[in-house]
This record gives C-alpha cells, structure tokens and sequence, in this order.
C-alpha cells in the first residue's frame, strides 16, 4: 500500500538566512513521520538576494524538495496560491520560510488530520520578537475582522495550516482576485480545528511584514469577506441625516424665541470640515470596494511562474 502524499508549501522572499535551516529542520519531521512521503515545495517570491541559489542546492542535495520561481514578488497570498496550484498531495501545510511558524509543529497538525480534522490551524497565542506596533496591528486587525464577518476569520488565526486535499482544492477553485488565503480556508468551512501556539522570533534576516503592506492586507482581508462597511455607510448616513434635521427643526425654534444667535466663524468652520471629514471617510470605503471590483473585472492572474525546479 503506497504511503499517504503530505505537501509542504512555502514562500520565500529574501529568506537567505533562513531557507538551510528550515530544510534542516524539515528534513528531520519527514524522519519522524516514515508513514508518510513528503514534498516541500519553496515558491521564490521574487527574492533579490541569493535565496535562490541556496534553494537550488537544497534541491540538489535532496529531490523533495522543490522549486517554484515566480517572475517577481507577488506577496504572500501570490505566494502560497502558487503553490497551491502545482501541488497533489493527500494534504498541504501553509507556512513561512522565517521559521516563525515551527516545523515541529506539523506531527501534531498530522494527528489532528488523522482524527478526521480537515482544516487544522495555528492560533498564535503569542508573539516573540514583535514591536509594539506590530502587535497593536495584529490585534487590531483580528478584532475587526472577527466581529465584521460574522466569526468567519477566526482570531489569531495563522497562515499556518495543514488542511486535507478537499480543502485546498475548494480553495484554488476560488477564482476571485483578491486573495486573503486565511479567510478563504475559513470561507470554504470543513471540519476545523486550531493548535495554540506560541511564534517565536525570526530565525533570521528582517521582517517583510511592514505597517503599511500589512495595513493594506488586513483591508483587503475585511473587504473582501464582508459587507458591513457598506451597511455602516447606511446607517451612518440615516443618523447623520436624523440628527440634522432635528438640530434645524430645534435652530428654527431658536430663532423664533430668542432671534438670530450671533454666528460664529470658527462653529461653522468646524461643522464644514466635519462633514468633509465623514463624506472623505464614506467615499474611502465605497473606493476600497470599487478597487476590489476593478482589480476582479482587469483578472490578472495573481502570480507568473518563472521556473520550475523538481515539479
């Protein structure tokens, strides 16, 4: 009876400091688990060190694990639908190449899998080596997320997942644009279950996870798994509109008992700009949505195989 096929996906952008321990530590779970074959497939996001290289010779020095070059950085989410798309395994682990989501975890994803759990994911419970910044953004984003769909992006959920071949191939077959991979694994249900876990720090070279392209993910995570902002600009704009017209109704009033009140320049400057302020803030939103439609109507792809190593 053949063995059970686990695929391993990981994307790779400037990871040179990282990519030999991993396959290290890699090397040493396909050891552990012999009832299983094992496959890594490393998608090189557009590096512009020499990560590439040392993944040529990883590959070199053993055939399990793969290459997937992509034409230039398509971001994580590019990443990891990549390599969703080349893979055949019984199950596929998500992770990164920083070593933050450890290796030595997959045994127990395994055991979760082989109880029946289909969608087995890491909670991260806390975060080493994360800036305060990082961590409010974290936390921030999850909160908003969790509450504005319903509980579909589980809080502190990570990429890092083993999920069976139902899963990840409900998932590919997803052809929106506008991938956040976390919330289409949550979106597409199946039995779930998450692992606790604490990220250590990066085993080494820097974070690519800047403020502002993870401000711009978690938007588009929100946006594109829920509808309530648009429901908020709604109810905004009839309480807005309600409180209007019982302040005019109430001036109206005034004027009658008491005659015109003296106007002041700095009161009627401050009511334009706060309502300057609230139409910016309701045209931002309806933009964020109307770029999510463009970006599905252009339908690029959303990555370019550059080379394929071992696949």
């Amino acid at each position: 009876m053949s063995k059970k096929l686990i695929s391993i996906i990981v994307p790779a952008y400037n990871e040179s400091d990282c990519v030999d321990e991993l396959a290290r530590r890699l090397t040493l779970i396909f050891e552990s688990e012999a009832q299983y074959d094992f496959e890594c497939v490393i998608i090189e996001n557009g590096s512009t060190d020499d990560t590439y290289e040392k993944l040529l010779k990883i590959h070199n020095k053993d055939s399990r694990f793969k290459v997937l070059q992509l034409a230039r950085n398509f971001r994580m989410d590019g990443g990891l639908t990549a390599g969703l798309s080349v893979i055949s395994g019984d199950a596929c682990v998500l992770m990164t190449a920083d070593l933050q989501d450890p290796p030595e975890l997959i045994p127990e994803f395994l055991r979760l899998w082989e109880q029946g759990y289909e969608n087995v994911f890491g909670v991260v419970t806390d975060r080493q080596g994360t800036g305060v910044i990082r961590t409010f953004n974290s936390r921030a984003f999850y909160w908003l997320a969790n509450n504005l769909t319903a509980g579909r992006v589980t809080k502190n959920a990570s990429d890092f997942r083993l999920v069976d071949r139902k899963v990840y191939e409900a998932v590919r077959n997803l052809e929106e644009r506008n991938r956040f991979v976390r919330g289409l694994f949550s979106w597409v249900g199946f039995k779930s279950v998450g692992v606790p876990m604490v990220r250590p720090p990066r085993h080494g070279g820097e974070s690519k996870a800047y403020s502002f392209q993870v401000i711009d993910l978690a938007l588009k995570g929100i946006f594109a798994h829920s509808y309530l902002p648009l429901k908020f600009i709604s109810m905004f704009g009839f309480v807005v509109t309600f409180v209007a017209f019982i302040s005019l109704i109430w001036t109206i009033v005034d004027v009658f008992v008491h005659g015109v009140p003296f106007g002041g320049y700095g009161t009627i400057m401050s009511t334009l700009l706060l309502g300057i302020g609230i139409v910016t803030l309701i045209l931002g939103i309806i933009g964020e949505y109307v770029a999510l439609i463009y970006e599905e109507v252009k339908g690029r792809p959303n990555f370019i195989i550059s080379q394929k190593i071992g696949l």
